[in-house]
């Protein structure tokens, strides 16, 4: 009797565990998202290099944002940058021609593409 009491608890404690641990965890919304979506969705593109310090400093503000933003590692794609005219790392384009080089504030890329930061 002892045994089937133990080993019932023990297969109920291993389904709460297995229910318990097994839940995919909730995605917690970065306050960035929605910019970097917004940067997006209007087109704005990063051309960068993952060895560039200035590319990763870009791609730090964003934090965990950057997966939204449209962006091309141009070793991989070099193609694609000379057709864009990338000539340095990393250059943000946007639809209406205009282009912004360099490290960035965030600011600076709101004000260019009429996407809203967050407060």
């Amino acid at each position: 009797m002892n045994k089937t009491i133990f080993l019932g608890i023990a297969v109920a404690a291993v389904a709460l565990g297995a229910i318990f641990f097994g839940q995919e965890k909730e995605s917690v919304a970065s306050p960035l998202d929605g910019f970097a979506q917004c940067l997006s969705s209007k087109g704005v593109v990063m051309y960068g290099a993952d060895w560039c310090p200035h590319c990763q400093s870009e791609k730090k503000k964003f934090g965990a944002s950057f997966q939204y933003v449209s962006y091309v590692e141009c070793p991989d794609n070099p193609k694609q940058c000379l057709d864009a005219g990338v000539e340095g790392y990393p250059t943000w384009t946007f639809p209406d021609g205009k282009r912004l080089t360099g490290d960035r504030e965030l600011s600076e890329l709101s004000e260019a593409s009429g996407c809203v930061l967050p407060e």
